[in-house]
């Protein structure tokens, strides 16, 4: 029987998983994505596409990827320092023509959103934004259709907020990567954010406080996404989204001191799909008779 393949690729690890026709994603593997310093993530993917090929009959390939991404071309068009010499890797063009197969290319955050729309938290939602607190932060809005954008651009939220004093911005601050920084510089080397978490759930100090001083700086964050887009609902992921009620109490409280009264309309959920969400997302272009709307 003939699978689909879904790729994510994050500047640490390339996950991929089979997704069948009962839509259920399996064979989840992971490898660590390379430098790129010779189109080296290009290879991997085709590396991959190649080894699931030997034992597995593909319909179509789905790539989630960071950077920006023109969905027409399949094709990288602005990527961060995450991932160097990113910029202009044409996977849909030449991957269909090594493998003769369909390829779909998306930018993570939007496949991310739109596995969450297909099949997870957002599924009765239409008015939608969502963030993802990872290495990074990104951001997405689907109102009706995935709001891209002139240039591709649209809710690069990662960029909001910059202090030229300190030469931080929202992502440095509010990241899970912020977020094990100050867990370092607090309490040294070795405390898990998972250990962070568990003893802030306690009362215990100076856990507590620290986990309250991130999610004000996560908090601000939002508060602009409100007053620039007004989403009905603001949808969080990313790993750290695994914390729960317990996280989006912390954000919910902090939010009213960033925004004028009476204006925190828009309803706060997590993500349901974790780190398939975005293995979803970049499957869901080949389910034509779905409701989510990409263009």
């Amino acid at each position: 029987m003939a699978d689909y393949l879904s790729i994510d690729i994050g500047g640490t690890f390339i996950k991929y998983a089979l997704l069948n026709e009962q839509k259920h994603l399996h064979g989840h593997q992971k490898i660590a994505t390379k430098e790129n310093n010779d189109n080296d993530i290009l290879e991997q993917v085709e590396s991959i596409i190649s080894s699931v090929s030997e034992h597995t009959e593909i319909r179509g390939v789905g790539i989630s990827t960071a950077g920006i991404v023109d969905r027409e071309k399949g094709e990288i068009i602005y990527a961060g320092p995450t991932i160097k010499n990113y910029k202009g890797t044409a996977f849909k063009a030449h991957l269909s023509q090594k493998f003769h197969l369909p390829i779909s290319v998306e930018n993570d955050v939007n496949a991310a959103l739109i596995g969450e729309l297909w099949q997870g938290a957002a599924q009765k939602e239409n008015d939608v934004f969502c963030i993802t607190l990872g290495t990074g932060i990104g951001g997405a809005y689907y109102h009706n259709k995935i709001m891209d954008g002139a240039h591709h651009q649209a809710h690069s939220v990662g960029y909001l907020l910059y202090d030229p004093n300190t030469q931080s911005n929202y992502e440095s601050r509010a990241s899970t990567s912020a977020l094990n920084r100050m867990i370092e510089e607090e309490l040294g080397n070795g405390v898990s954010t998972e250990e962070v978490f568990e003893k802030a759930k306690l009362g215990e100090e100076p856990y507590l406080t620290l986990i309250e001083s991130w999610s004000k700086e996560v908090a601000n964050g939002l508060a602009q996404i409100i007053l620039m887009v007004d989403p009905a609902c603001i949808l969080i992921g990313g790993g750290i989204s695994r914390q729960g009620t317990y996280l989006l109490d912390h954000i919910q409280k902090q939010l009213p001191q960033f925004l004028p009264n009476g204006f925190l309309k828009t309803k706060l959920k997590i993500a349901q799909l974790y780190n398939d969400a975005s293995l979803y997302g970049a499957i869901y272009p080949f389910f034509k008779e779905e409701k989510v709307h990409v263009k």
